[in-house]
């Protein structure tokens, strides 16, 4: 996954937009489980809101682009801070080595379960392993991981980054959300060498599977292994959120996904799975990435947007202000989603400190206005220019937002909602609020109190 917000809106929407962004799969493809449990948990997952991304690995030394500058197809955008080696093969060589120099001993996943339950995520979406197949965990499958001798944190008490941070987000009261790169291109039964393609890769496999269905369904063990592995060893896992589109079925990359699924919720019955752009049964979570849908969608779904802006650690970067990023997440609750709001670890393990920051300012904002955040469903008008609403039994929320801090604030203001309301109070405070109905919609009586005042990131109204 790579960078940029974009507002996309199609029928069919699994073509990639830009550098790695891809669009999302259509409301229309999305089937509803029949199983209980499966419908259970996506009531849960729907009324968790705010989920706690990262990614994270060997390449937050460089501070570039995860994983993708190995595709030599997707050079043109995912090398241009590549300024030290002209040579492709020095290059790709030197990001597979870059295992050898990994140490990251300020790791304290505590700490950042701590901080991540202060700013009010409910739950942790973590890379186990990216496109490049670094495994965070350690699996019994490959050499290229974290805790081999190889690695110089292998001999750290944390050495198990995975095992680590989902037990420590798990004890503060945030379930896990586990991502997997269905593509690996470390492993030789996907880019395997001396094929087709040559050195020339890209990101599918470097051979047609038609032509080599023996390595492909080496492939296929060893990815079944690996997801076995950390759906079976490594403690309760809510979802399964799958990243690589391109691995499916249709692109004659079959990695019998159902298969793995059904067999892994003979353990874990709740599991649901995001197989993402692929539609069907197994996408159970449409997940647009570095994108709100321009209209509501009465599915489940989660928008994965960076904090900064790109999804992997960079050493000068460009975060989202509190305000943007309340205002974000306004916008896809009203929309009837999730945001997974990624945040990058540096090289070393800490958290940046300009994410830090932020994140104390949202979990202050969300410890007052929470209760028309979380566990709410959408609302029709839901959103509109500056109002957005959600509901939850008998309430209706409505966020009235505020550009910026200089926005004026008026002590009359009109909301476009038109059903039959009581009564109205702030969530700030339960302040009842003088209002006036009309047929297109009410009027607001703000408190003399809030006269004068910045303009806050939004007032939050109940109406009853």
């Amino acid at each position: 996954m790579t960078n940029t917000h974009n507002e996309i809106d199609k029928t069919e929407q699994n073509e990639e937009i830009e550098n790695g962004v891809h669009h999302y799969s259509s409301e229309k493809k999305w089937i509803q489980p029949k199983d209980p449990a499966l419908l259970e948990q996506l009531e849960w997952f729907k009324d968790q809101k705010l989920g706690f991304m990262m990614h994270w690995g060997p390449y937050s030394q460089l501070g570039l682009v995860e994983s993708w500058a190995l595709s030599d197809d997707d050079a043109d955008w995912s090398r241009e801070d590549v300024d030290w080696e002209a040579d492709p093969e020095v290059f790709k060589r030197q990001y597979f080595d870059l295992n050898k120099s990994f140490n990251p001993v300020r790791f304290q996943p505590e700490e950042w379960a701590e901080l991540a339950k202060e700013a009010g995520f409910k739950y942790f979406l973590f890379t186990t392993k990216h496109h490049d197949g670094f495994c965070m965990w350690d699996t019994k499958t490959t050499n290229y991981k974290i805790t081999d001798p190889s690695c110089p944190f292998h001999t750290h008490q944390y050495a198990d980054i995975v095992k680590h941070a989902f037990n420590a987000f798990r004890d503060k009261g945030l379930p896990i959300a586990a991502y997997f790169s269905k593509a690996d291109w470390h492993t030789p039964t996907y880019w395997a060498p001396n094929m087709e393609r040559g050195t020339e890769m890209w990101r599918g496999p470097s051979y047609d599977p038609e032509k080599h269905p023996e390595l492909w369904e080496k492939f296929v063990q060893f990815t079944h292994e690996q997801m076995l592995e950390l759906l079976t060893d490594y403690g309760r896992i809510e979802v399964l959120w799958l990243d690589a589109g391109w691995v499916s079925a249709k692109s004659k990359q079959d990695i019998r996904l159902g298969e793995l699924v059904e067999k892994a919720r003979e353990k874990q019955p709740w599991l649901l799975s995001a197989d993402r752009l692929i539609g069907g049964p197994y996408e159970n979570i449409i997940t647009p990435e570095q994108a709100v849908p321009k209209q509501p969608m009465d599915v489940p779904w989660e928008s994965c947007i960076t904090m900064g802006s790109a999804f992997s650690f960079r050493y000068e970067d460009d975060y989202k202000s509190t305000r943007e990023l309340i205002h974000l997440l306004i916008e896809v609750i009203s929309k009837g989603g999730n945001l997974a709001l990624n945040v990058a670890a540096q090289p070393d393990g800490r958290l940046p400190r300009g994410a830090i920051k932020r994140m104390k300012e949202m979990g202050a904002w969300l410890q007052v206005h929470g209760e028309a955040v979380y566990g709410t469903r959408m609302c029709a008008p839901y959103i509109a220019e500056n109002t957005a609403f959600t509901k939850k039994a008998e309430s209706v929320y409505c966020f009235y937002m505020y550009e910026n801090e200089y926005s004026p604030v008026h002590q009359e203001i009109f909301i476009p909602y038109t059903e039959k309301v009581n009564s109205i109070e702030m969530v700030d405070g339960s302040r009842k609020v003088d209002f006036t109905q009309m047929e297109k919609g009410l009027t607001i009586t703000l408190p003399e109190s809030e006269k004068g005042k910045q303009a806050p990131i939004a007032h939050v109204f109940r109406f009853k």
